[in-house]
């Protein structure tokens, strides 16, 4: 597993394990920054074109619609604020970017396949 650089690793660190299969690894573990190293969460990634290997994994979309719902919960409360608010829309443009993505594979009818 390669450690990802996250900006820092006060609490948590991110591995991924590099097994790059369809040109991207596909699964990352998150784990505390702390002696006792717990694993939080291990994300399996879509390996392949669903349409060629079935669903197997989640998408970039769902951790960043993840995110996004996180970040509007905390902006409901005490913990408001500025950087919150322009986190949550720029993860909203990164969505909105691979929406159009998709949206382009699907008029050329190759979405959920490994033609380009």
């Amino acid at each position: 597993m390669r450690k990802v650089d996250i900006g820092t690793s006060n609490y948590t660190e991110v591995f991924a394990v590099d097994e790059k299969t369809f040109n991207a690894n596909h699964s990352y573990q998150i784990i505390s920054a702390d002696s006792t190293k717990s694993c939080y969460a291990t994300i399996y990634f879509q390996a392949g074109p669903v349409k060629e290997n079935g669903v197997n994994g989640c998408h970039n979309e769902d951790l960043i619609t993840i995110v996004i719902d996180r970040l509007q919960c905390l902006n409901q409360g005490d913990f408001a604020c500025r950087e919150n608010s322009i986190a949550i829309t720029k993860l909203e443009e990164a969505l909105m970017w691979l929406r159009k993505r998709t949206d382009d594979r699907v008029k050329r009818g190759v979405e959920g396949t490994s033609n380009k």
